[in-house]
C-alpha cells in the first residue's frame, strides 16, 4: 500500500446507527437492507457512541434463543468499555497502514479487530465503518 492511501480512500459506507431501545427485529431489517455487517448503537440523548451490533453474531445469538426479534438491541449489543480502555482513533485522515495494523494486532496487542468506527479527530461523530474486508477488497482492487 502507498504511504499516501488513508482511509477515506476506502470510500467507507456511512455508519448505519440504532439505539439500545429499538428492536432487535428493526435493526436487523435494516442492516439486511443495506448489507451492513455492524451497526454502531448511539444513545438517544446525546447520540453518543454505546457499542455496537455484529449481525453475525446476533444471527447466532437468535438462533439458540439467548436473545429473540421483540427484545431490545441493547440485550445484544457489545458495549464500549468506558473506563481503563483505550480506543484507537480512526479518521477519515488515518493511513492505510495503520488501520491495516489495528485490524491484525488491536491496540496495545488485544487482538484482531473486525471493523474500525470512523470517526472525527474528536470522536463527537460517528462518520462511517472500515471493515477488515473493505480494506482487502481496496488493496486487491487497486493497482500495483
Amino acid at each position: 500500500m502507498g504511504s499516501e492511501a488513508t482511509v477515506e480512500d476506502l470510500d467507507p459506507p456511512i455508519a448505519l446507527s440504532t439505539k439500545p431501545t429499538e428492536l432487535i427485529s428493526y435493526a436487523l431489517m435494516n442492516a439486511y437492507e443495506r448489507d451492513y455487517s455492524h451497526l454502531t448503537v448511539i444513545s438517544e440523548d446525546t447520540r453518543a457512541l454505546l457499542g455496537y451490533l455484529n449481525i453475525s453474531r446476533l444471527k447466532e445469538m437468535l438462533k439458540n434463543g439467548t436473545v429473540r426479534e421483540t427484545d431490545h438491541v441493547e440485550k445484544a449489543m457489545q458495549k464500549f468499555q468506558r473506563s481503563g480502555k483505550v480506543y484507537k482513533v480512526i479518521t477519515m485522515d488515518t493511513p492505510l497502514e495503520e488501520l491495516e495494523t489495528f485490524f491484525t494486532e488491536g491496540v496495545r496487542g488485544s487482538g484482531p479487530q473486525d471493523f474500525a468506527v470512523v470517526t472525527d479527530g474528536n470522536r463527537r461523530f460517528v462518520l462511517g465503518v472500515a471493515t477488515k474486508g473493505d480494506l482487502e477488497e481496496f488493496v486487491r482492487r487497486r493497482p500495483a
